[in-house]
């Protein structure tokens, strides 16, 4: 398992050392393609995932049942929306009022009941394999896994502009000795590792220390450091082995993070104007979706801003006070000023925004034992997912599930069409591969575009 650590200079340079003890394979993969990645122009040029780890309630939230029992309805009201026969939740005001710029998921399905199983699926659109004999103890996170949508992507279309690809907020998902697994780039190496970032944006001590330097250090003495930095590598070059030529990526990603205006003032929460600040909700969620936001601008193309750490959505006991007090509140201020914001801005034509969990929660209402509140359990069965921009058509609901939302009754979509949907939105050819290193091919598009969410009609 691989460390992590909160991003200073000093821990800058600690990810760089972290990721060459990370790198446990010698081959480096390849491209292998049936064409060309295909030009992004009239695509959307940015993926946002708003990631609600720990598996929301479908029930509680975007499918309400209010004719269902009453132990499966629960305690929640629906509300109707902007969008006639839509309804939602009553503690999602501002998603009602903002419907038509969103396409209501339904029907997302897959096996995997586990979280530390069913995020490797949601983040890689593949299954994590458990050895015979083992437990979920032997899937926590490897380089032995398939890379992450983002890793992924920057594998086939790197950067090199200084801008990193993909920037992951703000925490990774670890509880205890288990870290969940689908968070990085596998086996394609640390290279690819999205850039992690664990802080709280909403303090005001808040600091995106990795890209500040230290007083006296100006850009042009950065670049002549640099220069001399390649040319020391350039001496050793013919003695470097793979774990070296992997750190010396690593200096050069950070210096070119270090020298990217456009990256260290997207972190500068602080410019942004009090009122601004206020729409988005003064906590750590809001904030990040504000981060988010920022990085979006600077033209980072993949952001994952997560609402809250591995069990924050895991609402086995209370789930009614945990949702209506502080879960809905929260990501209802700050998913609508987002959207005004990306709206105003021109940015949601060129940016997908997907709001998802791992999995949804049980039909059934449940108390466990020892404890007073009520609460919903796991269930991948069929669970919701929010989609907007990049050209997909709002205001529509796209599946069906039966009466107490708990099995599709219409076309389930899996994970791995929401990813393959991703790609498809930032033009990445549909037939691309990678090799992994024992040189079998590997579809990065393992799924079907999710097609209503651009044609609004049903299949």
């Amino acid at each position: 398992m691989l460390p992590r650590y909160t991003f200073d200079r000093r821990g800058l340079l600690y990810a760089g050392a972290a990721g060459v003890a990370g790198t446990l394979l010698q081959r480096i993969p390849t491209v292998v393609s049936g064409g060309e990645v295909q030009d992004a122009a009239g695509r959307g040029k940015s993926v946002l995932h708003v990631h609600l780890s720990g598996g929301p309630s479908q029930l509680d939230m975007l499918d309400p049942k209010p004719d269902a029992p009453e132990e499966v309805r629960g305690e929640f009201q629906p509300i109707g929306t902007t969008v006639p026969g839509i309804a939602v939740c009553e503690h999602l005001p501002g998603l009602a009022k903002q419907m038509k710029r969103w396409a209501l998921v339904r029907t997302l399905a897959h096996r995997e009941h586990n979280h530390l199983l069913a995020t490797h699926v949601a983040l890689t659109g593949r299954p994590t394999p458990i050895p015979r004999g083992g437990t979920d103890l032997d899937r926590v996170e490897s380089r032995n896994d398939f890379p992450n949508f983002a890793s992924a992507l920057d594998f086939v279309r790197p950067r090199n502009d200084g801008l990193p690809t993909a920037v992951s907020l703000p925490n990774y998902f670890i509880e205890g000795p288990l870290t969940w697994p689908g968070q990085h780039a596998g086996f394609l190496g640390s290279k690819h590792d999205p850039w992690q970032i664990n802080g709280n944006p909403n303090d005001d001590k808040f600091r995106m220390q990795a890209l500040s330097m230290r007083e006296g250090i100006t850009p042009n003495r950065m670049h002549s450091r640099r220069e001399l930095l390649n040319r020391l590598n350039d001496r050793r070059a013919t003695t470097l082995d793979g774990d070296a030529d992997s750190f010396r990526e690593q200096q050069k990603i950070a210096i070119n993070l270090l020298t990217s205006g456009k990256v260290v003032e997207a972190f500068e929460v602080s410019r942004e104007p009090d009122q601004v600040r206020d729409r988005y909700g003064r906590n750590k969620f809001g904030q990040s979706l504000l981060l988010a936001r920022r990085l979006i601008e600077a033209g980072v193309p993949v952001v994952q801003a997560a609402m809250g750490i591995v069990q924050t959505w895991d609402t086995h006991t209370d789930n009614w006070g945990k949702l209506k007090n502080t879960l809905l509140p929260q990501l209802d201020q700050g998913l609508a000023a987002l959207m005004d914001d990306l709206e105003s801005s021109g940015l949601l034509d060129q940016t997908l925004v997907v709001v998802m969990g791992e999995f949804g929660r049980t039909p059934k209402v449940s108390t466990l034992p020892g404890q007073t509140l009520p609460g919903r359990d796991h269930w991948a069965h069929t669970y919701s997912g929010l989609f907007a921009g990049a050209g997909v058509i709002g205001g529509q609901v796209i599946g069906q599930t039966d009466s107490q939302a708990a099995y599709p009754i219409t076309r389930s979509y899996s994970p791995a069409d929401c990813l393959t949907t991703a790609f498809h939105a930032l033009g990445v050819d549909h037939d691309t591969q990678i090799l992994d290193p024992l040189e079998r091919p590997h579809h990065l598009c393992n799924g079907h575009v999710i097609s209503p969410l651009y044609t609004g009609a049903s299949e």
